[in-house]
C-alpha cells in the first residue's frame, strides 16, 4: 500500500487502529496497550523502509465512538462494565503509542480523528437542558485526555495532537434520547459554530477528516459543509483540509444495503464504477471557491 501510494502521488494518513485487532489480542486485557505499541512502533519503522520519510499518523480512530459502541454492545463488549473505562483504556495505549511512534520515528505527525456532535434538549426543564448538555460536552473528553486538558494521569500533553479530525454528517445533531435533528430545523447547530468553538478550545490546525451523505443528498451536503467552513475559516478557525468520506460506494454496515455515497458507484460486473458526475461537479466548484479564497 504504501508503495501504490508513492507510485499515485497520494499522502496518506495511516491509520494504526480503526476499530479491529488480531484475534490473540484482548482490546479489554492488561497486555493490550503493550501489543499495540510494539505495532505501532513498527508500523512507522516500516513507512520509513519503504517510503524512505516520516508518515502522517492516526494512532487510534475515534476514541469515542469506538468507546460508546464497545460499551452499549454495539461492538462486542470487551474490560469490564464500568461507564468511561474503555476510553480511558485506549487514550492509555494511544499515549504510549505516540510516545513508541515517536521515538522510533522523531518526525511522525499525529493527526486524530473523533465525532463532531451536538444534541439538544427535548425541552426547556433546567434537568433536560442539563442531561443534553453533559452528553453534547462528552465529545471533548478524548482530545481533552489526549492533549493533558483532563485526567493528567492518563499521560495525555499537547505534543501528542498536531492536528484535530472531526468527522461530521448528517445523522451528527439529534435530541437527548431522540431523533435525528434535520438541517434548517431551529435546533439544528451551524456547523461554522461548532468548528469556532473547537478551534478556541484547542488552539491546534484542523481538518474535516470524514463527511459525505447519501443519495441524491451528496452534492447538497458537500455545499453546505464547505460553506460552512469558508464561514468557519473567516473567523478564524485553523481548518486545513476536508476530507470526502467514503469515497466510493460501499455495503452498508448494519444490513449490507448499496450505500450510495462519495464519486464513484457500486462494482459494475466487469469491476468498474461510474463517476457520480452532480458530486464531481461540486467539488469542482468547491474547488475553485476555496482556491480563488471567497468566503
Amino acid at each position: 500500500m504504501i508503495e501504490a501510494a508513492q507510485a499515485a502521488g497520494v499522502q496518506v494518513i495511516w491509520d494504526i487502529f480503526h476499530y479491529g485487532s488480531p484475534d490473540h489480542v484482548d482490546q479489554g486485557g492488561s497486555g493490550f496497550t503493550e501489543a499495540y505499541v510494539r505495532f505501532a512502533a513498527e508500523a512507522v519503522r516500516v513507512h520509513r523502509s519503504v517510503a524512505g520519510t516520516a508518515p502522517l499518523v492516526c494512532p487510534i480512530n475515534e476514541i469515542s465512538f469506538f468507546a460508546w459502541a464497545i460499551e452499549v454492545g454495539y461492538f462486542p463488549r470487551v474490560g469490564p462494565k464500568k461507564r468511561g473505562w474503555f476510553k480511558r483504556q485506549l487514550v492509555r495505549a494511544a499515549v504510549a503509542g505516540v510516545k513508541a511512534m515517536r521515538d522510533a520515528e522523531p518526525d511522525c505527525r499525529f493527526i486524530w480523528a473523533e465525532p463532531l456532535i451536538h444534541v439538544a434538549p427535548r425541552d426547556r426543564t433546567r434537568a433536560e437542558q442539563r442531561r443534553a448538555e453533559n452528553v453534547r460536552q462528552g465529545q471533548f473528553e478524548a482530545y481533552d485526555m489526549l492533549t493533558g486538558l483532563a485526567e493528567p494521569e492518563l499521560g495525555g500533553s499537547e505534543d501528542c495532537v498536531d492536528v484535530i479530525g472531526l468527522n461530521f454528517y448528517p445523522h451528527n445533531q439529534w435530541y437527548f434520547q431522540g431523533p435525528t435533528i434535520p438541517m434548517g430545523h431551529h435546533e439544528y447547530r451551524a456547523l461554522s459554530e461548532m468548528l469556532v468553538e473547537l478551534a478556541e478550545r484547542y488552539r491546534k490546525p484542523i481538518f474535516i477528516a470524514e463527511t459525505g451523505a447519501e443519495g441524491s443528498g451528496r452534492p447538497a451536503w458537500l455545499h453546505y459543509v464547505c460553506d460552512e467552513v469558508r464561514d468557519a475559516m473567516s473567523l478564524g478557525a485553523p481548518i486545513q483540509g476536508i476530507c470526502l468520506y467514503p469515497v466510493t460506494a460501499y455495503p452498508g454496515w448494519d444490513n449490507s444495503r448499496h450505500a450510495e455515497v462519495g464519486l464513484f458507484s457500486t462494482i459494475h460486473a466487469d469491476g468498474s464504477r461510474s463517476l457520480r458526475q452532480p458530486v464531481a461537479d461540486e467539488l469542482e466548484r468547491q474547488r475553485t471557491l476555496f482556491a480563488a479564497g471567497v468566503s
